[in-house]
């Protein structure tokens, strides 16, 4: 397993239910990681920087020949789609669970990718095919094409790269920003435009495609509550969507697929407005972190879908099989600060207590007495819930954030329960200016502090009091209710 937290626990899972042993590699921060104690064999891989250890190639290969594992799963994130990793697998003679170096390299290059979705028939958002050489031909062409625009790393991801652009005077600074980014993050400063959707919604589709050319799709997924262009909180089916529209991109992120050849899951993004127009955005060659809200609406394991295509196995589903089962929702749970201004919240886990009850599923690796280290990605787990129906999803999401209790670090908990109540998402009504349109309801924190709280408790033991001075005493022989077990239980109030 080359990669670490949730998502190597998440993989293992599926594994052990598979009967296949796992080998966990580890950086010095992570000798005491939950996916180092649940695997049958673990291998150290060097210093906590991920250059060092998890972004090493040959330290996870050397790990893999070291306990004759003939498979490696990279989860996301790290080298999931790093082609050069994939072809080292294949020279290797080990199983890398995930497409082809040519799949990645191919729908990894958004200039690439978009010249391969154009040939496939599938619409892409009106931009450049070529990345910017000269700033002066770039002004020219986002004059052609109309303000606003973006301006998009073709090797990027995760929001890193970007700029928006919504005035000429901002058209060469933000190249030059863009570029610079792109080029710290992933050693690649070629940028593109792409014209500005004012009203964005992003929606995935989830693919799967097996060795034998047989693709199919498991439906969409609603992702468009982002902050700083990073999803939060994802679900399905979209409120967004109709049968018809969702048969007509489900087709098309099948087509997608079958034009950069791929094996294995991945996922097809789209870019949508208000009024159901469609555009490929880019395609993710890898598991992708709200996976498991598919999962529990279609009721198929995908990594264990993996596993199976990257043995060489036929898919069992065809795309008249599936179907949508009630609504899931998944929350983004990360040790930091949401009241200042998201900073990451590294440190020692004092305490934890985990959401439960029908249609709950929890997907962490952090246990009481561990410590969060700073040099990693701060997601700390993911809270998915199932109900019948949207509205039944939502009210479960609430009572499950409300139940999940972390000390010891900040966390983006209550920031989510709070997202949970506000009247635009539980109306379904939302896209990706969500978080930034309901910034002061969000920002409110928690207000109920010091003196409000212990007003509260008052309120609560005054009522108590009043409720019981109705109650009329009664015989001795009849205890439960008498004047002492009465007074007893005054005496075994909170007390401040």
């Amino acid at each position: 397993m080359a990669n670490r937290g949730e998502i190597a626990v998440r993989v293992m899972r599926t594994c052990r239910e598979m009967g296949i042993k796992t080998v966990a590699v580890f950086s010095d921060a992570d000798r005491t990681s939950m996916h180092v104690r649940y695997s049958d064999e673990a291998v150290h891989i060097g210093p906590p920087l991920s250059s060092d250890s998890y972004l090493n190639i040959d330290k996870i290969i050397e790990a893999a020949k070291q306990t004759n594992a003939d498979a490696i799963h990279p989860g996301y994130g790290f080298l999931s789609e790093n082609a050069e990793f994939s072809d080292r697998c294949k020279k290797e003679g080990i199983t890398f669970i995930g497409p082809s170096a040519d799949s990645i390299s191919q729908m990894g290059d958004k200039i690439t990718a978009r010249k391969t979705i154009i040939k496939a028939g599938v619409p892409v958002v009106p931009g450049t095919m070529d990345p910017i050489e000269k700033e002066e031909d770039a002004v020219t062409k986002i004059n052609e094409i109309g303000l606003p625009v973006m301006i998009k790393a073709s090797a990027g991801g995760g929001g890193k790269g970007m700029r928006l652009v919504n005035a000429e005077k901002e058209i060469i600074p933000s190249i030059r920003a863009a570029k610079s980014e792109a080029k710290a993050a992933f050693g690649n400063d070629a940028v593109y435009i792409e014209k500005y959707i004012s009203s964005p919604h992003h929606i995935e589709f989830q693919v799967l495609a097996d060795k034998f050319g047989n693709v199919i799709h498991l439906f969409e997924r609603e992702c468009s509550v982002q902050r700083r262009h990073q999803k939060v909180i994802e679900e399905t089916p979209s409120p967004l969507m109709t049968p018809e529209v969702r048969n007509e991109m489900g087709n098309h992120a099948v087509a997608v697929a079958k034009a950069a050849k791929y094996e294995g899951a991945g996922t097809i993004e789209f870019i949508v407005d208000d009024n159901l127009n469609y555009y490929f955005l880019e395609m993710n060659t890898r598991l992708q972190v709200e996976h498991p809200i598919t999962e529990r609406v279609v009721g198929i394991d995908l990594v264990k879908e993996q596993i199976n295509i990257a043995n060489g196995l036929e898919l069992t589903y065809k795309q008249e099989d599936l179907s949508q089962n009630g609504h899931a929702i998944e929350c983004r749970i990360y040790a930091e600060d949401p009241d200042n201004n998201f900073i990451p919240s590294p440190g020692k886990i004092l305490h934890i207590t985990e959401p439960l009850g029908f249609g709950v599923r929890h997907d962490g690796y952090v246990y009481e007495g561990y410590e969060i280290p700073h040099y990693y990605d701060p997601l700390i787990s993911k809270l998915i819930v199932w109900g019948k129906t949207r509205e039944e999803a939502i009210a479960r999401m609430r009572r499950s954030l409300f139940s999940y209790k972390i000390t010891g670090v900040k966390t983006s908990i209550k920031f989510l329960e709070r997202i949970m109540s506000v009247p635009d998402f539980v109306d379904g009504n939302y896209n990706t200016h969500f978080i930034e349109k309901n910034r002061k309801i969000l920002n409110q924190g928690d207000k109920c502090k010091g003196d409000c709280k212990a007003m509260a408790i008052i309120a609560a033991f005054v009522d108590y009091e009043q409720k019981l001075s109705k109650v009329a005493p009664k015989s001795d022989n009849q205890n439960s209710n008498s004047s002492w077990k009465l007074n007893n239980r005054r005496k075994n109030m909170v007390r401040f």
